[in-house]
C-alpha cells in the first residue's frame, strides 16, 4: 500500500525546476549533520531529490496542507529518521526549527516553492480551480476558519475592489466588485459555478480572447486573501533568511509577479553593502551578507514548460549567505546538541 501511495504521490506532481534547485542547494549540504528545511513541502518531490543527492543531510518538511504532509510523509518514508515533518506556516522558521531542527535553529539550505500546489489544484472539492462548480473553499489548512466565499459575502465593495486589483492585478475589479455585491443580495455565493457566469459576463470579451480564462486573476486575488501569502511570505522570508547559516543557501520558486517582488527585494537587500555613499571605509558590519546565485529570476526552459506547463510561470532565485549578522540565532555546538 506504501508503495502504491508513492507512486501515485509521485504521479500527481511534477516538481519544478528539480535538477537545477537541488544544484543549487547541494553545496551547502555535503557535511555531516547538514540540515535542509523545505518550508512548503507539498508532495516532497524537491525534498526525495535533495535527500537523494545529499546523503549527510537531513530534512524538515513544513506544509500548512495536512493532506499534503500526510502524502509527502509517505512518499518519505524510505529516509526514516532523515526527514521530519511539520504541520506549520513557514513564518517564524527559527522557532520552528529550535523545536525540531536536527541542528538547532539554523539550517544549511533553504527552499520555498511557492502558491498553490498540484494537490490543492487537482482536488476539485478544495475550491481552488475554476473548471468545475465546487466549494468556495481556498484554504490551504482546512482546520482554520475563513474561506473564499466569506471573503465574497461579507468583504465590502471597497475590499473587493483592492484584494482583485493588488491580488489579481485584475483591471476589472470595480465591476467585478459591483457584480459581487449585486448578485450575493440575491443569494450568497457558495460554489465555484456562479462566480465564473459572473466573470464570464464582466469581464469583456476582447479581454477575455487576449487575457485567458476570465476567472483566472480573481481566483488567484481570493486565494491570496484567504490564505494571506503575500503578509505571510514577506514575514517568512526574513525569517527564513535569519535561520540560514554562515555559507548556507536559499532558493525561492515564485509563480506570480507579487510573490517575486518580495524575493527580489529581500534578496537584493542582503546582497547590498549598507554603507553610506559618503563612508570613505566600508565597515564590516556595512558589507553585504548575501551573495546572488542567479543572475536575476531564471525561468525553466522551453523543453520543461512544454512537459510541466505549471512551470511556464516559474521565477527561480538564490542566494548564500556570507557572514553571520546579530538578528541570528547562534546553532549548539556539538556538545550541547549531545544527549545527556
Amino acid at each position: 500500500m506504501a508503495a502504491q501511495t508513492q507512486r501515485a504521490t509521485q504521479d500527481r506532481h511534477v516538481p519544478v525546476l528539480l535538477e537545477r534547485c537541488v544544484e543549487l542547494l547541494a553545496p551547502a549540504l555535503q557535511h555531516e549533520g547538514a540540515v535542509f528545511v523545505d518550508g512548503t513541502l507539498g508532495m516532497g518531490g524537491h525534498t526525495e531529490a535533495v535527500l537523494r543527492a545529499c546523503p549527510q543531510a537531513r530534512a524538515v518538511g513544513i506544509d500548512r496542507d495536512p493532506q499534503a504532509l500526510a502524502l509527502a510523509s509517505e512518499r518519505l518514508a524510505p529516509f526514516g529518521d532523515r526527514f521530519i515533518p511539520v504541520h506549520d506556516v513557514s513564518d517564524d522558521l527559527p522557532a520552528t526549527l529550535a523545536e525540531v531542527g536536527p541542528g538547532g535553529p539554523l539550517a544549511d539550505a533553504v527552499l520555498f516553492d511557492l502558491g498553490v500546489s498540484s494537490l490543492q489544484l487537482d482536488e476539485l472539492d478544495r475550491g481552488f480551480a475554476y473548471r468545475a462548480d465546487a466549494p468556495l473553499d481556498m484554504r490551504m489548512d482546512q482546520s482554520v476558519p475563513g474561506t473564499a466565499a466569506d471573503v465574497l459575502n461579507t468583504y465590502d465593495a471597497r475590499d473587493l475592489v483592492r484584494i482583485l486589483r493588488d491580488y489579481g492585478e485584475e483591471r476589472f475589479a470595480r465591476p467585478i466588485a459591483r457584480a459581487i455585491v449585486r448578485r450575493r443580495e440575491q443569494e450568497p455565493f457558495t460554489t465555484s459555478g456562479p462566480l465564473v457566469e459572473l466573470l464570464h459576463d464582466v469581464v469583456p470579451a476582447a479581454s477575455q480572447r487576449s487575457g485567458g480564462h476570465p476567472a483566472k486573476r480573481t481566483f488567484q486575488a481570493l486565494r491570496i486573501e484567504v490564505n494571506a501569502e503575500l503578509s505571510t511570505w514577506r514575514t517568512g522570508l526574513g525569517e527564513a533568511l535569519r535561520s540560514l547559516a554562515t555559507g548556507g543557501r536559499i532558493a525561492v520558486l515564485s509563480y506570480h509577479s507579487l510573490e517575486d517582488r518580495i524575493t527580489k527585494q529581500g534578496l537584493v537587500a542582503g546582497s547590498t553593502s549598507s554603507a553610506p555613499p559618503d563612508l570613505p571605509v566600508e565597515l564590516p558590519e556595512h558589507q553585504p551578507w548575501l551573495r546572488l546565485l542567479t543572475r536575476g529570476a531564471e525561468r525553466a526552459g522551453p523543453q520543461e514548460q512544454e512537459s510541466n506547463p505549471r512551470s511556464a510561470s516559474v521565477r527561480l532565485r538564490a542566494a548564500e549567505r556570507l557572514r553571520a549578522t546579530p538578528d541570528q540565532p547562534t546553532r549548539p555546538t556539538r556538545e550541547e546538541t549531545q544527549p545527556r
